[in-house]
């Protein structure tokens, strides 16, 4: 019987790390589904989601216990079954504001408020092209849920974006 395993990765960033993640997966017979996967600040992250058959689980323990001990942290999260496909209409948001701190936090307040799902989120500071002052940039895929209009949504973030003097844009 196959099992879903999601499991997060982190590691210091040197060449290699996904070929040998990607090698003790295959080597325990387990099937790469989906990943996310990044450097940030000097390590390498990542959350991953493979097909695996139950009776091979013990094996890809075995050699991700092998990775560890080459300082790559593993956290395993088993389900068994594969979640379904969500339901509710899917947007895009793009944020980009002077730097502050509280930022995120506003934003993903709204989200929150009104029981939306963020199923992707990427976040940076950078230099302004003009004055050089640091801008925070966000970007998010979101799962509105059943019943929310995104006008709704997108005015709740406009009227959150004009208080912290941010550029919103909600996409359907």
């Amino acid at each position: 019987m196959a099992s879903h395993l999601v499991f997060t990765v982190i590691a210091q960033d040197r060449p290699g790390l996904v070929d040998r993640l990607a090698t003790a997966i295959a080597d325990a017979g387990g099937n790469w589904v989906e990943s996310s996967m990044a450097r940030l600040g000097g390590e390498f992250a990542g959350i991953v989601s493979i097909d695996i058959d139950e009776a091979a689980i013990s094996s890809l323990h075995e050699k991700f216990d092998l990775l560890l001990q080459d300082g790559i942290a593993i956290t395993l999260r088993s389900d068994a079954n594969r979640p379904a496909a969500p339901s509710g209409k899917a947007a895009h948001l793009d944020l980009v504001s002077q730097d502050h701190p509280g930022i995120l936090r506003q934003i993903t307040r709204v989200l929150r408020e009104r029981n939306v799902s963020i199923e992707h989120l990427e976040t940076e500071v950078v230099a302004g092209s003009m004055s050089g002052e640091s801008l925070f940039k966000a970007s998010a895929d979101l799962r509105l849920p059943d019943g929310l209009d995104p006008s709704a949504l997108g005015d709740a973030l406009h009227a959150t974006a004009a208080d912290m003097m941010a550029d919103i844009n909600l996409i359907e």
